[in-house]
């Protein structure tokens, strides 16, 4: 009886500490997704306050009187996502098409491989070879991409994404951040035209949506 008794015993003790690990574990992506969603608000609440300040906003000076937000899709950590990054250093540089006459000298520099929603996708991503000269600017990377929200429910000619370079073979792409050109609010701006190569053959209901005048 005595045998039986401490059987169940341990039973019971085991199945308290899996409570436990499955509690903590669920605990813990609760905080990485809290820790997320934040962190996109921050971006929200920076890039409205660049779109606010004279001295920094692309707004016209009619569209900035009365600016309080930009119109954001809801955070969703289903489009921040880790992509394996595999670089391309023999790549070429470029010239990208701009709205003007202008063109964007660049290069490949790597290209990212994701899943979202279960099916793959990949896209470029790119460096500016006059920007990289500065210091600044030298582990800066450009995610130009469009998708099927545009033209509709985001700007139609495609967002960006500010990226870093990274240290290994991961890169965070968060649409999340994908922010609208310039030209979207002011006709004075030269734009780079995303790349074909760049579309998304899915609705990317994420960061800034299409820019509607008040």
């Amino acid at each position: 009886m005595k045998l039986v008794n401490l059987f169940f015993l341990l039973v019971l003790l085991g199945c308290n500490g899996e409570k436990k690990y499955h509690d903590l574990a669920e605990h813990n992506l609760e905080q990485v997704a809290s820790k997320a969603i934040e962190d996109i608000l921050e971006f929200q609440r920076e890039l409205n306050k660049e779109y606010k300040d004279p001295e920094t906003s692309p707004l016209y000076d009619k569209d900035r009187k009365n600016f309080k937000s930009l119109d954001f899709f809801k955070p969703d950590t289903t489009f921040r996502v880790v992509a394996k990054f595999v670089r391309t250093p023999d790549a070429l540089p470029f010239y990208m098409p701009t709205t003007t006459s202008r063109k964007s000298t660049e290069a490949v520099y790597g290209i990212a491989y994701f899943k979202i929603k279960g099916k793959d996708y990949q896209l470029e991503i790119y460096q500016n070879q006059e920007l990289m000269l500065q210091e600044k600017y030298r582990d800066y990377l450009f995610l130009p991409f469009s998708d099927k929200t545009n033209g509709n429910e985001s700007y139609s000619g495609g967002r960006y994404i500010d990226l870093t370079i990274p240290e290994g073979d991961t890169i965070l792409l968060d649409f999340n951040k994908a922010y609208n050109p310039y030209c979207a609010y002011n006709k004075k701006y030269s734009c780079p035209i995303v790349p074909k190569i760049n579309t998304l053959d899915v609705a990317i209901r994420a960061g800034v949506k299409a820019f509607k005048k008040h």
